[in-house]
């Protein structure tokens, strides 16, 4: 594609909604949208109803509270009450990264039928590393942030794509130039982040309890360099008893544009799984 022929970005939504099924909640890793999850809709939608919000305070979705400060805790509150005003009680749920940490925390309230958690953050051994993960993310959004206006241009070098895109996935070249566009605008609009990341550190998530009504499947990116497994995958898999663990080849941290058709193989096997299972 030519610079002439590069699309428009993507228009920053609250929510994206469609399909017909039992209920299937996405949820996006930190300073994304929920455009991380287009790959995977023509392949979930004619199974479920899904429900793809962007998170509070990332660009395009509601903002927190008034005095509510940013944390994991603040942002599973909030999407519980998304769920309430919708009349929903449980919903199966699929969350990357951030996403992948709140779904946890929503399946603890009691809101899964299924949980599929890809690359979820959230779990450590050396807080040394989690602390020197969060610094890599914070510079790496703050500099996109910086360069915002220039999107664009951006974009449609081959070489800058690479680097904006290499730790994310294991295939930039599969992620469309608008989306990258789109993600570039959306990180000046995303007040949340540093907050964010200034206490994701300091607390773990909380291990699940062993006996539950509900399956909870951890797949993890071979070419994952956010989170590798052996330092975060690792910790993740003790603090959920009884897991499936899949090691994903071919993707990286962020697999719904490295291979969109097997990770939606991932989670309907899932979600046909629990629904069959009553």
């Amino acid at each position: 594609m030519g610079r002439h022929e590069l699309k428009p970005p993507l228009e920053l939504t609250a929510l994206h909604r469609g399909g017909d099924g039992e209920p299937l909640l996405l949820l996006h890793g930190i300073g994304g949208v929920w455009h991380a999850w287009s790959p995977l809709l023509p392949y979930l939608e004619p199974h479920h109803d899904v429900i793809v919000p962007t998170l509070h305070g990332h660009a395009g979705g509601p903002q927190l509270d008034d005095g509510v400060e940013p944390s994991v805790q603040a942002l599973a509150d909030a999407i519980e009450t998304e769920l309430d005003r919708m009349g929903l009680a449980r919903v199966h749920i699929a969350g990357n990264s951030l996403g992948g940490w709140l779904g946890i925390e929503l399946a603890r309230r009691g809101r899964a039928r299924s949980l599929v958690l890809l690359s979820p953050a959230g779990a450590w051994h050396s807080p040394h590393r989690i602390k020197f993960a969060s610094i890599g993310v914070k510079f790496g959004f703050s500099s996109l942030a910086r360069f915002s206006h220039k999107a664009e241009q951006l974009a449609e070098r081959p070489l800058m794509r690479w680097a904006m895109l290499a730790r994310q996935v294991a295939h930039p070249h599969k992620v469309p130039k608008e989306m990258l566009v789109t993600y570039i605008h959306a990180t000046g609009h995303s007040p949340i982040v540093e907050p964010l990341l200034k206490v994701l550190h300091l607390r773990p998530v909380d291990p699940l309890p062993a006996e539950r009504d509900y399956p909870v499947r951890l797949v993890w990116g071979e070419h994952d360099r956010v989170l590798p497994f052996k330092h975060f995958g690792s910790p993740m898999l003790e603090r959920l008893p009884g897991a499936e663990l899949i090691r994903l080849e071919g993707v990286g941290h962020v697999p719904m544009f490295d291979n969109p058709a097997r990770v939606a193989e991932l989670i309907l096997q899932v979600t046909d799984r629990a629904t069959a299972t009553g």
